[in-house]
């Protein structure tokens, strides 16, 4: 699986467990819904600034992210 496919799983699941819509996602992080929506299916890669304003968004550091991220893939492996 594809780094960019499971930051879209942790990224999912992150926005989920703290029931936001991905509507509510873009507008407090200052993204548009469909960018939200190409980065949860692994369509796309978030730029250093994205991360940075989703982690923002979802009240994380963008580091925690990032390891969930990794633990996903030490998962997969």
């Amino acid at each position: 699986m594809k780094s960019e496919e499971i930051f879209g799983q942790v990224l999912r699941s992150t926005r989920k467990k703290q029931k936001m819509s991905q509507e509510k996602l873009a507008f407090q992080s200052n993204l548009d819904r469909t960018y939200i929506s190409m980065l949860e299916r692994g369509v796309h890669q978030p730029t250093l600034n994205s991360l940075l304003s989703l982690a923002e968004a979802l009240n994380m550091k963008a580091s925690e992210l990032v390891d969930l991220v990794e633990q996903k893939i030490a998962e997969t492996k």
